[in-house]
């Protein structure tokens, strides 16, 4: 019996009787590395879920958008991605730095595919890839323990409309977040977004529109 699941995943298996299902699927599908097929379709996606753990085990998930391109598989067992330019709080970033532990959920709706890649994260600092996405402040590593597909029947079908046009591109410049002009922020916005000050009924009014 394999002892990849914990005593709370048996449990629940033993009372729904799917111990041998849970097992066939655990040595069939569930891999240590990336493989091509599933390399490809990490690339093709401008989104992907991130669930991060803090230091007291307490859980936090994060979307995380981008252009296609968002994720580079860097080798079987390292994924990379960029931290760009958010709220300032850091919370992926951060539990990254108390507990690597991560997992990253892709999802493509217009295919109806999705795949799961679970992981230990870490932040270097000046990391070389960091030139790689316009914009990047930090990037997160992933060293990959398992990788595998998920079952899609209950991915909704839909189509990407557009992109957002606050998503970096090295070939242009990215539109300020109408946020940071609230009055609630201006006087703590970090040393490069203080110009951003504004009249806030002019930035509420933005916000609405879009």
């Amino acid at each position: 019996m394999s002892e990849y699941f914990n005593e709370g995943q048996r449990q629940l298996q033993e009372n729904f009787e799917t111990v041998p299902l849970a097992d066939r699927l655990q040595a069939g599908i569930i891999a240590a590395e990336i493989n091509p097929l599933d390399a490809e379709f990490i690339e093709a996606q401008n989104m992907f879920f991130l669930a991060t753990v803090d230091d007291k085990g307490q859980a936090n998930c994060s979307y995380k958008g981008g252009s296609k391109g968002l994720v580079k598989v860097v080798d079987p067992t390292t994924l990379a991605f960029p931290i760009y330019d958010g709220n300032g709080m850091f919370m992926s970033a951060g539990n990254v730095l108390v507990n690597g532990q991560v997992g990253l959920l892709f999802v493509d709706f217009n295919k109806q595919a999705r795949v799961r890649v679970n992981g230990l994260a870490s932040i270097t600092e000046n990391d070389p890839l960091l030139s790689h996405w316009p914009e990047a402040v930090l990037v997160i590593r992933v060293a990959v323990r398992e990788t595998f597909p998920n079952c899609p029947r209950y991915i909704h079908k839909m189509a990407l409309v557009e992109e957002s046009t606050f998503v970096p591109k090295s070939q242009s410049k990215t539109p300020d977040a109408p946020w940071k002009k609230l009055e609630i922020v201006a006087d703590v916005l970090p040393p490069k977004d203080a110009h951003l000050a504004s009249n806030e009924q002019d930035v509420l009014a933005a916000i609405n529109r879009n």
